[in-house]
């Protein structure tokens, strides 16, 4: 009787342990989310939120890949869906809209837009906005919303490259009419001569980032010299270089003649002997 009772203590005990295993782990500590949205406009283009996902975990900052982010556009007290994206390996996501008109302004003509994390096992649910006006990059500067131009803006001077805009100005002050005057150094290489000059409205507190692209005939021209149709070493297989093709088979030819030679003379020597 007694062992009886022992083997129940004992499975009461072990269920405990289980359901207070279970408890543990699903009131586990979740990881606070942390996001950072920006907005851009291309002139001319389509509009993007940039979005960032990190957390810190064991005391170190990672990025958050693989994540569902939802976009939604607030506007009189309404949430409006506009799309998701999921973060990449380092832990940032884009959505793209074609223009502008794709979300509404409130009466203030200010547009909001929530990037937001519903949560999961691991993290918890995390939400950020940003606000801006519209403001478009032409000659000047202009404040879409009022139609005057805007003084006292810094504007950024880059060229367009293949991994990094070339910065050419970063701090250039707009005067009363909303315009900038920056020289473009020489010894700028572009194709044909014609260089992308990207001008830069960088995360303003109203409008967000926005950027107009310029082309100007105001580089060097780029000699080609790839070697892509050429037949060298290092060409694909289709390009080998002629001596590579005709030498290689002509020894492989001889050996085999020799081969069929030797063979041709040992069968007439065994037929010599019969």
């Amino acid at each position: 009787m007694k062992n009886k009772t022992k083997i129940n203590n004992f499975f009461l005990v072990f269920i405990s342990l289980l359901i207070g295993a279970s408890t543990l782990a699903q009131t586990a500590k979740k990881n606070k989310v942390r996001l950072k949205i920006e907005y851009v406009k291309i002139m001319n283009g389509e509009v993007l939120f940039n979005v960032k996902a990190s957390s810190r975990v064991d005391r170190k900052n990672v990025n958050l890949e693989n994540i569902s982010i939802s976009f939604f556009n607030e506007v009189n007290d309404e949430s409006l869906p506009i799309g998701k994206t999921t973060t990449d390996i380092n832990g940032l996501g884009k959505l793209t809209l074609e223009n502008i008109n794709s979300i509404k302004p409130d009466s203030t003509l200010t547009y909001t837009v929530k990037a937001s994390f519903k949560g999961n096992d691991s993290f918890k649910k995390a939400s950020k906005r940003v606000s801006f006006k519209h403001a478009d990059i032409a000659a000047t500067l202009i404040d879409t919303s009022t139609g005057l131009p805007m003084g006292n803006e810094s504007l950024g001077v880059q060229v367009q490259r293949l991994f990094k805009p070339l910065q050419i100005e970063e701090f250039n002050i707009t005067d009363e009419i909303g315009t900038i005057l920056v020289p473009i150094p020489k010894g700028i290489p572009g194709i044909d001569g014609i260089l992308n000059i990207e001008v830069v409205l960088n995360d303003s507190d109203d409008f967000g980032t926005v950027k107009a692209l310029i082309q100007a005939p105001v580089g060097i021209p780029i000699v080609d010299e790839s070697t892509f149709d050429q037949r060298t070493m290092w060409s694909p297989r289709n390009k080998t270089p002629l001596f590579l093709l005709i030498f290689p088979n002509l020894l492989i030819l001889g050996m085999w003649g020799l081969i069929v030679y030797l063979i041709i003379n040992l069968f007439k020597i065994s037929k010599s002997k019969i």
